[in-house]
């Protein structure tokens, strides 16, 4: 009973897991809000939590003195659209951010490999009956059976269907396939998996404006906002567990090196790719001179909380009475 009283009145703040602020026609992975239900987010932060930025957030916890319903907002990928909707709303309610930008996307003429393999798999239409690839010399095939046909009525339907949510046989179901096998390879081997697949599928080459990545004078502009801290998310948005050491270290310290370089100031806040690394890794953060981490593991920040592994809380597009309810009930906890 002790130890619960403890832990239930200790100090702890949330941070909150952001990554799109735009309208979505397929989102198997709930990372968009749509900008006015992220204004309603904001206008709550505002009048029920003391939002504070990332780096002044970790200081307070560390010490002991967080303010009660502490809130840090971070946004994961580096979204075209964090510069064009999320920033003039965090500057109308004066809530700070830190966006963690992947550099190898920045001013890419690509989308997101994941949304890339949505646009092509996901899309209203017939496929030819199997996939076949060869993958680190292995051949994989996926043969999609009713899964080839994706009507309209179907696709609308599923559009906020999670990915993992998708029923064996259906089309959700074959692009969470595909995608598992993609995720642990490096962004070179990706790539040419991706245009065979495009190519397979029939697909055109694009770069939705919904979707892409920010430009390099774009990221600069969003780092002049003084309520927008930059962090880094690696270079290629690698899933750092499946990789040696080395190439761990590469990914994080060119990536850190890559957006001091593009804005010429510190960058010293990191996001792991996925919410994945190993124990290891957190030395190799700490060595490339960041001073705080971000997982995706759900939870509260409290005092005795790894400031290099630290937890957040994904949202989703949640009305503003749901995300009411939320935020209540994760300060409850």
């Amino acid at each position: 009973m002790l130890n619960w009283l403890k832990k239930h009145f200790q100090l702890s703040g949330l941070i909150l897991m952001y990554h799109r602020i735009n309208k979505s026609g397929s989102d198997p992975w709930g990372l968009c809000v749509r900008p006015e239900h992220f204004t309603d987010h904001l206008e709550i932060l505002r009048q029920e939590a003391v939002p504070l930025p990332l780096q002044e957030f970790v200081r307070a916890s560390q010490k002991g003195v967080l303010p009660r319903r502490a809130v840090a907002i971070t946004f994961d990928d580096g979204y075209a659209d964090n510069l064009s909707n999320a920033k003039p709303m965090l500057e109308q309610f004066h809530i700070p951010a830190t966006v963690f930008v992947t550099s190898g996307y920045i001013s890419s003429k690509r989308e997101f490999w994941w949304d890339e393999l949505e646009r092509i798999l996901l899309r209203p239409g017939k496929l030819s009956a199997t996939l076949h690839l060869t993958i680190r010399q292995k051949a994989c095939q996926w043969k999609l059976g009713e899964a080839a046909y994706y009507g309209e009525e179907e696709y609308r339907r599923e559009a906020n269907q999670k990915a993992w949510d998708g029923k064996p046989g259906s089309r959700r179901h074959f692009y969470y396939s595909v995608w598992q096998v993609l995720r642990p390879l490096t962004d070179g081997e990706r790539r040419p998996l991706l245009d065979t697949i495009s190519a397979w599928a029939g697909a055109k080459s694009e770069l939705r404006e919904s979707h892409r990545p920010l430009a390099g004078h774009e990221l600069q502009t969003l780092a002049l906002s003084d309520v927008i801290e930059i962090g880094s998310h690696t270079v290629t948005h690698l899933f750092l567990s499946e990789h040696s050491l080395a190439v761990q270290k590469k990914e994080i310290r060119a990536g850190k090196m890559q957006m001091e370089k593009l804005l010429d100031r510190p960058v010293t806040s990191f996001a792991y790719p996925y919410g994945d690394y190993l124990k290891e890794t957190l030395s190799l953060v700490r060595d490339a001179g960041f001073l705080c981490a971000c997982t995706t593991r759900k939870g509260s920040v409290r005092r005795d909380a790894d400031c290099l592994e630290l937890p957040r809380v994904q949202v989703e597009d949640w009305t503003r009475n749901e995300f009411q309810k939320r935020l209540r009930e994760w300060f409850r906890c």
